[in-house]
């Protein structure tokens, strides 16, 4: 008998009406995507803490979030950029869609370069800065001086991840990702557990990941390729740069506050709990990197579906895909919440199992800690939703409020009624406000934008 040949499906378009299950095979590969990204701080963190020791750990910890700073940039460019782009294209405009792409590549590499020269050069002030003395400052210059050398491939990636979406490619960004997030888990192990190189090749391991994520994209847009994008020549342009970084601003906050507000966190942690309550936040932020990467992964995987849509005037596709958005951010909200009550122990085991005492105070923190993913979903995606229509100010309000201001004055109250719970329940205070905040935009900009469904087509 002869074998039926599988069919191949065919290439998921932007233009396309978006099924539920057309809409999962789109944003899998940028969930995906994320939670490989999400491997950098987590690999580093789980070798240098069980194979190096608690100072290296510490430094690894204390290093990291500036590297994450500077990589906000990438997706300030890349979800405000994609989102021009993506609107740009459905407008039938894809030549100045290109130009418009290539001139923010070049413009973000440019940046980023210049900040990983200066962040080298000043690498022992920021340390100094952050606190580190002794031992703990030496390793935080040696580890920070080597991540700076990263700096231009990692915020291209960061810039990619949403570019290759808007490409109608996200199957190659993830292969890239994929990649980019063995070289780093392979070489972290070969660097600390074979070579004992130490928190030096954390350093490097993580550098050769963020090159091989950066720079490969670079190359294949470089190229003539099937996709909707590729460099080409062009022109400066303030206004198209503008644009760009006040969408993609609620972004970039997001990443900076998070930068503050855990600097914030461990005031107040070493304050009622010494070295261990800094140490159950470190290893609460780890697990916590993973389940936020799903719903940063769905939100820059529909973000360009949508700029696309409202771009081409297709307001029946852009309530299509607010509904399914807001069933998809419920349902999964209340699904990885389950999942991390449950999953409590083995996941904060992986990182505390050298330590009884860490391990309580961990894993109590997490349970309270993991309430906030209810809603975190659905604030994350309504702030990138409104990117994806363009409305900077209003997705920066819902992101800056949510993040920082919402965070600080719940870090800073709740602690006083009831003690180290008060530190684990700020940010589920801040999700409950910010999902407050979030709803009334979406109810007060649908005239304008008018994804509601239309009950008068019903």
């Amino acid at each position: 008998m002869k074998q039926k040949k599988r069919t191949k499906e065919p290439r998921i378009q932007l233009s396309d009406h978006f099924t539920y299950k057309r809409l999962a095979r789109f944003v899998l590969s940028p969930i995906l995507m994320m939670l490989f990204t999400s491997l950098y701080s987590i690999v580093d963190g789980f070798f240098v803490s069980n194979f190096v020791g608690k100072t290296p750990f510490a430094a690894v910890n204390l290093v990291m979030p500036v590297a994450m700073a500077l990589g906000s940039i990438g997706f300030m460019v890349g979800a405000g950029g994609s989102a021009l782009v993506s609107m740009t294209l459905g407008q039938g405009k894809k030549e100045l869609a290109n130009q418009y792409f290539s001139m923010l590549v070049y413009v973000t590499a440019a940046i980023s370069l210049a900040l990983s020269v200066i962040g080298f050069i000043f690498t022992p002030q920021i340390c100094v800065a952050l606190g580190a003395a002794g031992e703990l400052l030496e390793q935080c210059i040696l580890y920070g001086r080597i991540l700076f050398l990263s700096t231009m491939p990692f915020v291209l990636q960061n810039v990619f991840n949403s570019f290759f979406v808007t490409a109608e490619k996200p199957q190659l960004s993830l292969k890239i990702s994929v990649s980019a997030g063995c070289a780093n888990i392979i070489l972290d192990f070969l660097f600390i557990a074979v070579f004992h190189w130490g928190i030096a090749g954390a350093a490097l391991a993580t550098t050769v990941g963020q090159i091989v994520g950066g720079i490969i994209p670079l190359l294949y847009f470089a190229r003539e390729n099937d996709s909707l994008l590729r460099l080409t020549k062009a022109k400066f342009s303030i206004s198209v740069l503008a644009k760009t970084c006040v969408n993609g601003s609620s972004e970039m906050v997001s990443n900076l506050s998070a930068s503050l507000v855990n600097i914030l966190y461990n005031f107040q942690l070493m304050r009622i709990a010494g070295e261990n309550g800094i140490a159950a936040y470190g290893v609460i932020m780890y697990v916590n990197f993973i389940f936020m990467a799903i719903y940063l992964g769905y939100s820059i995987g529909s973000s360009p579906i949508v700029s696309y849509h409202y771009g081409s005037g297709n307001k029946k596709e852009l309530q299509n895909l607010f509904g399914k958005g807001l069933a998809l951010m419920g349902g999964g909200g209340l699904l990885l919440t389950l999942l991390a009550e449950l999953l409590n122990r083995p996941l904060v085991q992986i990182f505390t199992s050298y330590d009884e005492q860490l391990f309580a105070i961990t894993s109590h923190g997490f349970r309270l800690y993991a309430l906030s993913f209810l809603l975190m979903g659905f604030n994350i995606w309504g702030s990138a939703f409104f990117t994806a229509l363009n409305n900077g100010a209003v997705s920066a309000a819902i992101s800056f409020l949510r993040s920082l201001v919402f965070q600080i004055a719940a870090v800073f109250l709740l602690p006083l009624f009831l003690g180290i719970d008060g530190v684990w329940l700020a940010i589920v205070a801040a999700e409950l406000l910010a999902a407050l905040l979030t709803v009334l935009f979406f109810v007060g900009k649908n005239s304008r934008y008018c994804y509601f469904p239309d009950k008068k087509a019903q």
